[in-house]
């Protein structure tokens, strides 16, 4: 092992596998977001149903993120990064023939459990092999895969949608899963594990389970009786899941790492806000250029990628950064440029002009580049390795947390401004109001964030 750290070519490799693993689930969640208008119109699909094609893989991929970590330092983290491969391929492949929307969304669903396995993973992996005054370099061009995918999604799903329709979006995985999972197994003979890892925590990993599913439902339905009684389930749970993980030896969620590690806390919390308060600007950007500003989806993708092309282009050199100059500076000045775009985008109405919402999409492509790979350097450089599996489905945990926090802000205003009703034309000043409403509570989210993250002291 410490031979092949030494071996160029067996890093690089590494570093290809694992970006190629994190660039899948943003590349699939990106494209369908060109898709839902269509995906609705063929399922008959109001605004409250389409919007739970992405909720639902972030809410799986959020509930299994941490215990998949977990079984990763146990029994290998190359073993899981191959599962969630594998389960990714098999649901892109069997989500176009889906004969009902709860058949689609069931898959989606299995799908963000094999995106819980990648994620919780790849970085993981880049950083038990990297030393440490390398790992911020291989982050950022890990995360670089992550706005690689971002950035290909708009464009590719936005073409293959308008001229194939959004089946063919998720066919075009497939030889992509199957080429990951040859070359892991063909040159990679090494797996990571803890060879005297601790039994696994069962129990607290279905308590974990279930708070993080009756949190996350209860925040998306809270307009429902299902989404009370699941907010007073997650209140009655959450007790219960931190005493048994505070009361075992070996826990799934080792709390303690929070209370005696502030920047990996601060880090972490920040990491929550920054995604609750960014990622539904292309859920929320893609309905609007189609449906009140008439794009087609090529066109729309076009406008949006101008976001992850800015995150591809700066995060490598984001993250070299940190490695010379304290992450959370770095990290804070990208949420605050965070805050200006979005400031920019509520003031969006059905007759801006598109160049400035590209603009809006500039700032914040630049400063979600300063934010993302600084930030998880602080996070991996402020733990033990043999905590690596754990901190990387922690920050995961907090990066889907954050997004469907983001995606039940959007949901939640379109109930209120919208209803359920699907969303056309004729529903465009509610939408709007959702729309700028939403950007407000996002820009002031990220000030909050800015304080957290420079509170969150030197990293190590």
């Amino acid at each position: 092992m410490e031979d092949s750290l030494d071996n160029r070519s067996w890093l690089r490799l590494i570093l290809i596998i694992s970006t190629l693993g994190s660039f899948l689930t943003p590349f699939i969640g990106s494209m369908v977001n060109l898709a839902l208008p269509q995906i609705a119109t063929e399922f008959s699909a109001d605004a409250i149903q389409i919007g739970w094609i992405p909720t639902i893989f972030l809410l799986c991929s959020a509930m299994f993120l941490i215990p998949v970590g977990k079984l990763s330092d146990i029994y290998g983290r190359k073993k899981i990064f191959l599962i969630g491969i594998t389960i990714t391929g098999i649901t892109s492949f069997l989500i176009p023939f889906s004969p009902s929307f709860p058949f689609l969304i069931a898959l989606r669903g299995m799908q963000g459990i094999g995106s819980a396995c990648i994620f919780g993973t790849s970085v993981a992996i880049v950083s038990s092999v990297f030393p440490k005054e390398q790992r911020g370099r291989a982050l950022g061009i890990n995360v670089t895969g992550v706005y690689a995918g971002l950035s290909l999604g708009p464009v590719i799903g936005g073409v293959l949608t308008h001229y194939l329709g959004w089946r063919s979006l998720f066919f075009i995985l497939v030889p992509l899963c199957i080429f990951i999972i040859f070359a892991v197994t063909r040159w990679i003979t090494v797996d990571w594990a803890d060879d005297d890892a601790p039994p696994f925590d069962l129990a607290g990993a279905l308590l974990y389970a279930g708070v993080v599913f009756c949190g996350i439902f209860g925040i998306t339905s809270i307009t429902s009786l299902e989404g009370m009684v699941s907010i007073i389930l997650f209140f009655l749970l959450l007790p219960i899941f931190l005493s048994h993980e505070m009361r075992i030896q070996n826990p799934i969620f080792d709390i303690r790492i929070f209370k005696n590690n502030r920047v990996f806390t601060f880090s972490n919390i920040a990491a929550l806000i920054n995604y609750s308060a960014t990622f539904a600007i292309g859920y929320l950007l893609s309905l609007y250029l189609q449906i009140i500003k008439g794009l087609d989806p090529q066109s729309a993708g076009l406008v949006l990628v101008s976001q992850p092309l800015m995150q591809v282009l700066f995060s490598p050199w984001a993250g070299r950064l940190s490695d010379r100059i304290e992450p959370r500076i770095i990290a804070s000045a990208g949420m605050g440029l965070n805050a200006i775009g979005l400031f920019i985008l509520a003031g969006v109405s059905a007759d801006t002009m598109v160049p400035i919402i590209i603009l809006a999409l500039l700032f914040l492509g630049f400063g979600f580049a300063l934010f993302s790979s600084p930030n998880t350097n602080a996070v991996m450089g402020s733990v033990q390795k043999t905590e690596y599996g754990v901190a990387s489905g922690t920050i995961a945990t907090m990066r889907q947390f954050g997004m469907v926090m983001s995606m039940g802000i959007s949901l939640f205003l379109f109930t209120v401004f919208i209803g359920a009703v699907t969303i056309g034309t004729e529903q465009a000043p509610g939408f709007i109001l959702a729309q700028r409403s939403a950007f407000i509570i996002y820009a002031v989210l990220c000030i909050i964030g800015v304080v957290i993250s420079l509170a969150r002291g030197r990293t190590g």
